[in-house]
């Protein structure tokens, strides 16, 4: 089989947000650069649009909100035409009935009805008077909280559909970064406020925080913002190349520059870098540096959750406004559905019909993941009828898109394990630089993806660590409150100087 060398300053693994920030940043730099993105079609990650009879598909929903200024800058300076200003409208889905997501308190009430909703709160007293002080697990953290009882209506069963795992397994972690900030006490006092006519403020559920009522969206979607990135790297000299999967990474103990292998359609591509930017797998990326890590058995021990969507296209007019619904219901499989025209009038080519997308959580190789396209296209009919969303006669035509590894896992190790690997790498290898959500196992949204991938480039720039890019998202919030490009925190991360002990070598 043919091989191909190449001599460049970073070797960069993936082209999702991360990697592809990363080589733009630097092909403006005037670095070399070459990327490798396994997939043969689309680049952007879990972040790309995949594209079928000219219906688009978003996987997993991407608003383009951040608190960090030089994040929406970058977005605006790759995409500076194409961004669309678009309703924000989440909602949940339980036993029949539509909740606003955050949940609005008085709605949320007024849907349980009398008696449940004094167990509500009876449960929330309870849990605000006897809290458990020892908080390991997201069960625990929850019910701290909101009291069991909405633990079991509003979390208990969307969670354990999205991590295949049972809520007191998985780590407090998970629940401290997703959800830190909903207040149900907030909200109870705020829709106070509101009955009394003491607050004319947008309506949104919460006392402090003024969540967004409309996100900016690229027109074709999120893979439209990556597909720009990698044109300005191509065209800037540098390479984007596709259906290359990364297969080995060792370093020249003479020279310290790495020697990357990468498996492509035509035999195998050797890069040798001054650095690798790897936004690949913990897991993946341990199993293939050599000498293999002393913490590879920590690594491996790492878990992730894989997914897949069913679009269907139906007969009609929208289904629902909403861009997408939580379905808190064990009865079905399903855990989320899009509205991919509420995400952007373009996705949807055709006028007379309404496209949504099933997401359905799983392990690669399970049931679900094994199932063919027609079985997945039946099952998803067959749910939105059981949900009473559409009926079934009116679905005309269905599609898969599967993405493995969408979540990592927070599971009781793994903090532990990535602490150990990054540990590891980091005192081994200074010019190797992990970003990204795999390729730190953190469930970072786009944007902080993106921040971790800009606090590495300056790293390679300056020629030390002198940002820390781990603290990145330690903190953050999910609900996108207050003002784009106003989050002090951001700001200050990509702004700091700390210095880190070793030392990067010049590209």
């Amino acid at each position: 089989m043919p091989r191909i060398d190449q001599s460049v300053d970073v070797a960069i693994i993936g082209a999702g947000p991360a990697g592809l920030t990363a080589a733009y940043l630097l092909t403006k730099q005037g670095y070399s650069v070459t990327v490798i993105e396994k997939d043969p079609v689309y680049v952007g990650g879990i972040s790309r649009t995949v594209e079928l009879d000219g219906f688009r598909f978003d996987i997993g929903g991407h608003r383009f909100f951040s608190k960090s200024q030089q994040v929406v800058d970058l977005w605006n300076e790759i995409l500076p035409d194409d961004f669309i200003q678009r309703p924000r409208m989440s909602r949940i889905y339980y036993e029949g009935k539509f909740y606003s997501y955050p949940l609005r308190a008085f709605e949320a009430l007024w849907n349980l009805g009398v008696w449940r909703s004094t167990l509500c709160m009876a449960s929330f007293a309870k849990a605000k008077l006897l809290p458990n002080r020892n908080v390991r697990s997201f069960q625990d953290w929850t019910v701290n909280a909101f009291g069991h009882k909405l633990f079991s209506i509003f979390f208990k069963t969307y969670t354990e559909k999205v991590w295949g795992m049972p809520c007191d397994e998985m780590s407090a972690d998970w629940a401290a970064q997703r959800i830190k900030g909903l207040s149900l006490w907030g909200a109870v006092t705020d829709g106070l406020k509101r009955s009394l006519g003491l607050n004319k403020k947008p309506n949104d559920g919460m006392a402090t925080k003024t969540l967004l009522e409309t996100f900016r969206y690229p027109r074709l979607g999120p893979g439209m913002m990556w597909e720009k990135a990698r044109d300005h790297v191509v065209d800037g000299g540098n390479q984007v190349l596709m259906a290359h999967s990364f297969k080995r990474l060792e370093q020249d103990q003479g020279t310290d520059r790495w020697r990357l292998v990468a498996q492509g359609p035509e035999g195998e591509v050797i890069i040798n870098a001054a650095h690798v930017i790897s936004s690949a797998p913990m897991r993946e990326l341990a199993g293939r540096i050599h000498p293999l890590p002393a913490t590879l058995p920590e690594a491996m021990d790492l878990k992730y959750r894989d997914f897949l969507t069913v679009a269907l296209m139906v007969k009609g007019d929208d289904i629902f406004p909403d861009n997408w619904i939580y379905i808190h219901d064990s009865k079905v499989q399903v855990g989320r559905i899009q509205n991919f025209r509420s995400w952007s009038p373009e996705m949807v080519p055709d006028p007379t019909l309404a496209c949504v997308g099933l997401e359905y959580f799983c392990f690669e190789g399970d049931g679900l993941w094994a199932s063919s396209d027609a079985d997945l296209v039946a099952l998803a009919t067959k749910e939105m009828a059981q949900l009473g969303l559409c009926n079934p006669d009116d679905v005309v035509g269905g599609a898969v898109v599967r993405q493995e590894k969408a979540y990592p896992v927070y599971d009781d190790a793994y903090a532990a394990n990535v602490q150990a690997m990054r540990t590891e790498l980091e005192a081994r290898y200074p010019t190797l630089h992990m970003v990204g959500r795999n390729g730190m196992h953190r469930y970072n949204n786009q944007d902080h993806a993106m921040m971790t991938a800009m606090l590495t480039v300056r790293n390679i720039v300056a020629g030390a660590r002198i940002h820390d890019v781990w603290s990145v998202n330690e903190d953050a919030e999910y609900h996108e409150a207050g003002e784009e490009g106003q989050d002090a925190d951001a700001q200050a991360a990509l702004a700091s100087t700390r210095a880190v002990p070793s030392r990067l070598k010049a590209a």
